[in-house]
């Protein structure tokens, strides 16, 4: 049985002496009123209400569950306004750092539909971990190897002049022996300073011949883009990424690394089933 229900009823019926009076007041019809006291008599196990009269007065058990009946009204009345209160609470997440402000905007609007407050604290890989397991945030967007994603964004090399090749090789990168010029570097974004993504790239330097120093981790995106800008160096980077940079972008001829997520903490799962799409776009990430 719905017992706040049949309290309210209880309580607004004993309040003005009429089943009539204290059914509109519980904004219930008259019947339903009378049904939910009786089910409450029932259930209570002894009748609340003397209806001998010509107006119900309360017999003496319903006199003595009054004061409860009233406690358990304003109780559920508490727990509605906590309820109502938990919802507003901002749910702090951790998110990738080159998410931008209009994409967050975005997934924090949609969010809202699912009666979840997002809070975006952007911050790298390693940092938003951190966050998670200190429980500065509740949820985080984390890197992780392809077979545990749930988004997945091709990773390729931005310059700032269009390329005339639609794949670029990393191999070009490599100096010849009488070549003066300053070697060109390709740099890495703190968002892709991940074992999965850098140990690969490394190595396939490495194999090629190329100087250490030419594979380099940028200690922003900013710094990046205005190497790259200002130079014949390479970014890597989303497709999406390097259209916001004003680059262009191609494809890895010897790898082909993917930047990764996967989403962890509280409200995980209706992020992802509710608010995937959206997720998607702030990564760069293709929806299937």
């Amino acid at each position: 049985m719905d017992l706040v229900g049949a309290c309210v009823a209880f309580v607004h019926v004993s309040d003005r002496g009429s089943f009539t009076h204290g059914a509109a007041a519980a904004r219930i019809p008259q019947p339903v009123a009378s049904r939910r006291i009786a089910a409450l008599e029932k259930h209570l196990g002894a009748p609340l209400f003397d209806r001998s009269t010509r107006h119900p007065t309360l017999t003496q058990f319903g006199h003595a569950v009054l004061p409860a009946a009233r406690r358990l009204i304003d109780l559920a009345h508490t727990l509605e306004h906590d309820a109502a209160t938990a919802r507003r609470t901002p749910l702090r997440i951790a998110v990738p750092t080159t998410c931008t402000t209009l994409d967050l905007a975005h997934l924090t609007a949609h969010a809202r539909e699912h009666d979840l407050n997002l809070e975006p604290h952007p911050a790298p890989p390693a940092q938003r971990t951190h966050l998670l397991h200190t429980h500065q945030v509740r949820t985080a967007l984390t890197a992780v190897p392809p077979d545990q994603a749930h988004w997945s964004a091709p990773l390729g090399l931005a310059a700032r002049r269009p390329p005339t090749a639609h794949t670029l090789y990393l191999e070009t990168l490599r100096a010849g022996r009488t070549d003066t010029t300053p070697r060109r570097r390709l740099w890495i974004q703190p968002e892709d300073d991940t074992p999965h993504i850098r140990d690969p790239l490394t190595r396939t330097g490495t194999s090629l011949g190329l100087h250490p120093a030419q594979i380099t981790l940028a200690t922003d995106l900013s710094t990046a883009t205005a190497e790259v800008l200002t130079s014949d160096d390479l970014l890597l980077c989303t497709p999406a990424q390097a259209e916001r940079l004003d680059l262009h972008w191609r494809p890895i001829g010897e790898i082909r690394p993917t930047r990764d997520h996967t989403i962890t903490g509280e409200h995980a799962e209706t992020l992802r089933t509710h608010l995937h799409p959206h997720i998607a776009r702030c990564l760069g990430a293709h929806t299937p």
